[in-house]
């Protein structure tokens, strides 16, 4: 692998691997054994009420001189629906917990203004409420998943909130709705009963979080023919209990969430964004992975009551979480996003769609400016991610049949932590065709990939020089997928992926 920086970009150059010094991965796709569909919605993002997610990520106003539609970001708003994102969930997340929805409806002039006490402790002057958030759904083509507050408000306040949403009757709420400048009812998919009922959602146990899921989800109804799933709060991390109670005892439900951020080190001692060592990007991986067993063990329990997964695992916070950027505002978790967390983004993704008979819901934390995000924003600047350009090159895999892929091949071993040095994944798209996506974990060795496919395969790859390169506003494309190709020789088709890299392609 060669590679040079031509007007600030970093371009790849493949050359055919020196194979005696090359590591080989084999790989042996199982065509005739399609599994379950994927669900596009194992894509979806997760936009908070914190930090500048919502406030210069999403909104600035009509009146900003920042180029808007009608408030939303221009540049944001074409950036997301490139990569098609197929649900957005709103309003938390912790922040959800204490939201009231009427203060955030009506004229903007006129809505109360509240304290942010979970994240920052900085006012909120609720300018983004319901009609902002829905129709931003609409404008970039998402479906809308509304997590309610079980925590702080009653029943009969989220039903309502359904009603004044969905209704199109010639109810007080419906014509509250219209009054306020929206004639026609939403549409809302995805009806979250509550959020982390295990922690900032109501420090609940498990039998009581049971029990409140059963009262709301009884309410929380909108039209029939609107065909919205109701997703109950479950467990976090490896604490299983909550998924087994809600399971056994939390009533009729269509989804069960599951938690999971991925740390370097420990969660009170996370570790930096950018300048971390080698070991930083090896358990980083290595935690990334811990994922596949979370929803192993979540789907095993979830078949003892569900055996014919009518019910979806939705992992609907994931990513992500580094110490916060030095001089940025506390409690807004602005982190920078680079290579690694490209590789986190695509190691997870194998994941979800490997599970595709269960998993048919996930949200990434968060969209802009927070956590492990799409996209980052100063101001009028605008920059994709790593992450993004994942996110972006996945798009062929929505809709997709996976295909039971074998790879026998080194590991990565860097101190304790070890992982296949080669993750690969296959799927039949619905245009019939063979995608391939395909990770090398190690910072520092090239592998090459050998295939029991022939044919050739074109598609993206994305690398880089560092372990921690990222865009910045003044280079914003230091990371970015660059063409890559591959035909076959002697019969096989392989890939020669250099370190640290991620590519998915279209085999013809």
């Amino acid at each position: 692998m060669l590679g040079r920086i031509l007007g600030g970009v970093f371009l790849l150059v493949l050359a055919a691997p020196a194979h005696a010094q090359t590591a080989v991965a084999n790989v042996t796709i199982d065509t005739s054994k399609p599994g379950a569909e994927i669900n596009r919605h194992i894509y979806g993002q997760f936009a908070e009420h914190l930090g500048r997610g919502i406030y210069e990520g999403i909104w600035v106003g009509e009146a900003s001189p920042i180029p808007n539609i009608r408030g939303y970001r221009k540049d944001v708003v074409e950036a997301l629906k490139k990569i098609q994102v197929p649900n957005v969930r709103w309003p938390g997340g912790c922040f959800g917990d204490l939201y009231d929805w009427r203060d955030g409806i009506g004229p903007r002039a006129k809505r109360p203004v509240r304290v942010n006490v979970h994240w920052g402790g900085v006012t909120e002057d609720n300018s983004f409420g319901t009609h902002e958030f829905m129709n931003f759904a609409e404008l970039i083509g998402a479906e809308a998943y509304i997590s309610l507050n079980v925590g702080s408000l009653t029943p009969y306040d989220n039903a309502q909130w359904l009603e004044y949403m969905t209704s199109d009757s010639q109810s007080s709420l419906a014509n509250e709705r219209r009054k306020n400048g929206r004639d026609k009812p939403w549409k809302v998919q995805f009806v979250g009963i509550g959020n982390e009922t295990w922690g900032c959602g109501g420090n609940m146990r498990p039998e009581y979080a049971a029990d409140i899921n059963r009262r709301y989800a009884t309410f929380a109804n909108t039209p029939r023919e609107m065909g919205s799933l109701k997703i109950a709060s479950g467990s976090h991390d490896d604490n299983f209990d909550f998924a087994e109670t809600m399971m056994r005892d939390g009533g009729r439900f269509d989804g069960l969430s599951v938690h999971y951020y991925t740390v370097p080190r420990i969660f009170r001692d996370k570790g930096p964004a950018t300048g971390f060592p080698e070991s930083e990007w090896a358990s980083t991986l290595k935690h990334a992975l811990h994922i596949d067993e979370i929803v192993t063990k979540t789907a095993a329990i979830m078949d003892k009551y569900d055996a014919g997964k009518k019910i979806g695992l939705y992992v609907d916070e994931w990513g992500t979480w580094y110490d916060q950027e030095p001089g940025s505002h506390p409690g807004f978790l602005y982190q920078q996003n680079t290579l690694r967390d490209a590789q986190v983004a695509a190691l997870s993704l194998n994941i979800f769609q490997r599970h595709s008979d269960r998993v048919k819901g996930a949200n990434i934390a968060q969209m802009i400016n927070v956590l492990q995000a799409m996209i980052l924003t100063d101001k009028e600047k605008m920059v994709l991610t790593p992450t993004y350009h994942v996110f972006d090159m996945y798009q062929a895999f929505m809709g997709a049949a996976p295909l039971p892929s074998t790879v026998t091949g080194p590991d990565y071993v860097q101190g304790d932590n070890r992982m296949p040095m080669a993750d690969v994944f296959a799927g039949r798209g619905k245009d019939g065709k063979l995608v391939l996506a395909i990770v090398n974990t190690d910072p520092g060795h090239a592998v090459q990939v050998v295939t029991n496919l022939t044919g050739t395969a074109k598609g993206r790859i994305l690398s880089a020089f560092a372990m921690d390169a990222h865009n910045t506003f003044t280079n914003p494309n230091m990371v970015r997928p660059i063409p890559f190709s591959s035909s076959s020789e002697g019969g096989k088709m392989s890939f020669d992926m250099p370190a640290k890299s991620v590519a998915v392609v279209i085999v013809d």
